[in-house]
């Protein structure tokens, strides 16, 4: 009895910290469950619905997510959809927890509560944040690929050592998951390059070329496999080899915002994507109007958005825009990338979609469309509904407590300042979460627009490259300091070097 006392002992020192977030957190999830007892339905909600339905990939978006919807479809209920994706949630915060606890041991490996302490703060903005528990409760594909993103850095920088020299099975693990990512939602594809460049500056710097070679290969070969196998599928379904037909009319949409077709001189068929034709409302953003408005060009063209020829006019109109004025597609993007750190949320793109990130104050009736495929995946459990008090709850908590966009903005700088005094390291382990949020945030401002919705799988980066880049090991070298780490003795990990760190 006295051994299994000094054990919960060690257990609450270690992780009570946690455990009080945790509880918070999962708490807080039960109540979004108990007063929404169903998914929050989004704009984009029925093109994810219908490809799980017909398992069918779609012309508009990466299917990933829909995979996932049609795995889940057993249960017919969309309540056990939003569970899921609210246990996913907890599972991102608990996996940052676990590498910045992890980094902390190094750091200071006789404290027995300091660790735990320091990993319980940094998920905070990751469990606690009210617009991510509200995400998590959209039928939309982020939380699928923030946890997916979240799992390939975890795995890549799980051992100590392992952040300098990743081996080839962990970095293919994390090219798996960054594939499935990917395949969740485009803005993963670019994040590939992100972790192969981190992988050769860790490798190269712990061990030269010749040791960066097999890991760096293995991670590129396993996210090919997943890409090749979808692209196949997209083209037995509609005879086109791509993932979807729609990758140059986000990018219109983000080029329509500055392009100036007096300098552009597009062909007259292009020429009618130019915004002169686009109804003037100040309270939408031109990008929005241009793609989904009422007086958007693609209504009179063929197909529409989806189509063939719609992608390839966008397509021309966007890389004329581009090549005439690169000045102006650089000034949005730092434009876009800057508004993610302002204080107050704007309504942008336009109000109605600001809406949707806010817990709803009623039940609004779907349309006529998705009720239809609501009703033939998950029933009665599709239909939207309201519990008081506990949406009421949930309300005045999304008021106050969130991460404003100068608080992300504080954690990437001093995420950035740790990584500058760390040069001669190249940045240290914060390196490649950083360089992660960064991507994150500037990726959808460079091919699509700017989106609220687009923050927050920065956040659980951002957070965790704040922590790691101050929880330098005590003698300051990645490679040097064996607490924890994984010791080779003919090919053969030393069974002391990892109960060193998991006491």
């Amino acid at each position: 009895m006295r051994g299994a006392g000094k054990h919960t002992g060690r257990l609450a020192r270690a992780h009570g910290a946690f455990a009080v977030v945790l509880v918070v957190a999962i708490a807080l999830r039960v109540i979004v469950l108990l007063a929404y007892p169903s998914v929050v339905w989004f704009g984009d909600s029925g093109t994810y619905l219908g490809a799980a339905l017909h398992l069918v990939p779609s012309l508009i978006r990466p299917s990933g997510y829909s995979v996932l919807l049609w795995l889940l479809r057993p249960f017919h209920s969309l309540l056990v959809v939003a569970a899921v994706q609210h246990l996913l949630g907890v599972l991102t915060g608990v996996m940052v927890y676990a590498l910045v606890r992890r980094a902390a041991r190094t750091r200071w490996p006789d404290s027995g509560w300091l660790p735990g302490i320091l990993g319980a703060l940094v998920t905070v903005p990751v469990l606690l944040d009210a617009y991510q528990i509200q995400l998590e409760q959209l039928l939309m594909a982020d939380e699928l690929f923030t946890f997916l993103t979240v799992g390939a850095i975890t795995v890549a920088m799980w051992r100590p050592a392992a952040m300098s020299r990743p081996t080839w099975r962990s970095a293919s693990t994390a090219g798996l998951l960054m594939a499935f990512a990917a395949l969740t939602r485009s803005t993963g594809l670019p994040l590939l390059i992100v972790l192969v460049v981190c992988l050769l500056i860790r490798l190269m710097s712990g061990g030269g070329l010749r040791a960066a070679w097999r890991p760096v290969c293995a991670a590129i070969v396993v996210f090919a496999i997943p890409m090749v196998a979808y692209v196949l599928w997209f083209h037995a379904a509609h005879k086109t080899y791509s993932l979807t037909r729609t990758d140059q009319i986000w990018l219109y949409g983000r080029t329509v915002d500055f392009a100036d077709c007096k300098l552009m001189k597009p062909r007259p068929e292009v020429a009618a994507l130019c915004r002169d034709g686009l109804s003037r409302d100040p309270k939408a953003a031109e990008a929005w109007e241009a793609l989904w408005g009422p007086s958007s060009a693609f209504r009179r063209i063929p197909e529409g958005v989806g189509g063939v020829k719609a992608n390839q006019l966008a397509g021309e109109f966007a890389w004329l825009a581009i090549e005439k004025q690169p000045g102006a597609f650089v000034k949005v993007i730092g434009r876009d990338t800057v508004r993610a750190f302002e204080w107050e949320r704007e309504p942008y793109p336009n109000r109605v979609t600001m809406e949707g990130y806010r817990f709803p104050t009623r039940a609004v009736p779907l349309s006529a469309g998705d009720a239809r495929l609501g009703q033939r995946y998950g029933g009665a459990s599709a239909t939207p509904k309201v519990v008081e008090p506990w949406a009421g709850w949930m309300r005045a908590y999304q008021r106050w407590f969130f991460l404003r966009g100068t608080m992300l903005g504080v954690l990437l700088l001093a995420g950035l300042a740790g990584i500058v005094a760390q040069w001669r390291q190249w940045g240290g382990r914060a390196l490649l979460p950083w360089l992660m949020s960064l991507a994150l945030l500037v990726i959808p401002a460079a091919t699509a627009d700017f989106d609220y919705r687009y923050i927050l799988p920065a956040v659980p980066f951002a957070a965790l490259a704040a922590a790691l880049t101050w929880l330098r090991p005590q003698n300051g070298s990645e490679i040097g300091s064996q607490i924890g780490s994984e010791i080779t003795l003919d090919g053969q990990n030393h069974p002391a070097a990892e109960s060193s760190l998991d006491r």
